[in-house]
């Protein structure tokens, strides 16, 4: 049974079906959050310290995520990351300040223009279930991405790549566990050997198959699925579509000098490693349409 939509009240608005945007690292995510943060009314956060802190320990112990604390520690970490105030730009990640145009302190919105509130934060999707209960009426927009140019991009991100250094693994860490790819402990053994192409293939494997799971689990008036592709190579159509699905309007100024990176892969990876990504994500790949 659903609960009734909590209300949050933050600079003095209602926070109404918020936005959040899921998808596995390089997905397109970014790109989504920066055409909502220059639409009109809509606050989008991205990376903010107070909401990272969570959506990372929701990801290496997932058992967290079902506490009965967890919806309250998301919802006050998504109402300070909302809270706009002198200065408050500051404490944004680089890339959110970016699509916000900021060049000082900020704030980067007037509170008197806000109608809608969302957050585009880096490996949210691992969070969504959590989400859904401290927001019943939000509106998740999922990107899906060719996981050979997911793991092309990841492999020039030294953040991804950071991840997969075995000091990022605790004993604390859960099994199975989406965030690596890995279901079972007893596979890490593999996984600590596997390249770092393997790596960047499970994860976004692990993620895809999170977004397999809200498609048969949340409504269609909750959850609307894009793919990257779309989003670079039809940018007024996929606005289009995604305006009708916030009934909101969405610029697609951000979306548009994107179009190359659509299948990038084939230059961008090596043999070896183009030949493993597809190994580990063959099934996804196939049921995708991308192989």
């Amino acid at each position: 049974m659903r609960l009734p939509p909590h209300i949050l009240v933050v600079n003095g608005i209602k926070v109404r079906r918020p936005v959040f945007l899921l998808g596995a690292p390089h997905s397109g995510t970014d790109l989504l959050a920066r055409a909502l943060k220059r639409s009109p009314g809509c606050h989008v956060t991205m990376g903010r310290a107070s909401v990272a802190h969570v959506v990372y320990a929701f990801a290496r112990r997932p058992s967290i995520g079902r506490t009965s604390g967890a919806v309250r520690v998301l919802r006050d970490a998504l109402a300070e990351s909302w809270q706009v105030l002198p200065g408050s730009c500051g404490q944004c990640a680089e890339p959110c300040r970016q699509a916000g145009g900021v060049t000082g302190a900020g704030p980067c919105v007037d509170t008197g223009e806000i109608t809608r509130f969302g957050d585009g934060s880096p490996d949210l999707i691992y969070s969504a279930p959590v989400l859904l209960q401290a927001f019943p009426d939000a509106r998740f927009v999922q990107l899906i991405r060719d996981g050979r140019d997911v793991a092309a991009d990841m492999l020039a991100d030294p953040a991804c790549l950071a991840w997969f250094r075995p000091a990022m693994l605790t004993e604390q860490t859960e099994f199975p566990n989406a965030f690596l790819g890995v279901n079972k402990d007893e596979h890490l053994d593999r996984w600590k050997a596997m390249p770092a192409a393997g790596k960047c293939a499970l994860r976004w494997r692990g993620a895809v198959r999170l977004s397999a799971e809200l498609r048969r689990t949340l409504p269609a008036e909750q959850l609307l699925t894009l793919r990257y592709e779309d989003l670079v190579l039809k940018p007024a159509q996929a606005v289009a579509t995604l305006t009708d699905f916030l009934e909101t309007r969405v610029s697609k100024v951000p979306l548009y000098g994107h179009a190359a990176k659509a299948g990038s892969w084939r230059t961008r990876l090596r043999p070896d490693d183009l030949t493993l990504v597809e190994k580990v994500a063959r099934e996804e790949l196939k049921r995708l349409g991308y192989q």
